[in-house]
């Protein structure tokens, strides 16, 4: 790929981010009410979203088979815990993924 073709191909996603960014701002201006609907979505979608990071990262899992799904279950249940006691997300998610590892590198 030649360095014309790499400035091209960024700048053609720059501009299909900033199109995507910008558009919701014509379709709702700031001045105006966005319709029930929307807002419906705002409040259930990160929800959803989780739910399905959730179910994707757990398809592999094998309940029948050692390690039972056990550093799985034990992380998740830290997520919960410490989303529970702080309220933060990025906290929580970053707990739970140090506890998986050091579940998975150095117990099970």
């Amino acid at each position: 790929m030649t360095h014309k073709q790499m400035l091209l191909t960024v700048f053609v996603i720059m501009l299909g981010t900033m199109f995507t960014r910008f558009l919701v701002f014509f379709i709702f201006p700031p001045s105006k009410e966005p319709p029930q609907f929307v807002n419906y979505l705002g409040k259930v979608l990160p929800a959803a979203a989780i739910g399905l990071l959730v179910i994707y990262a757990l398809k592999e899992v094998k309940l029948t088979k050692a390690p039972f799904a056990i550093p799985e279950f034990l992380a998740i249940l830290v997520i919960v815990l410490i989303h529970k006691w702080r309220r933060n997300s990025l906290l929580s998610i970053a707990t739970g993924t140090i506890v998986y590892m050091v579940l998975i590198q150095g117990v099970f």
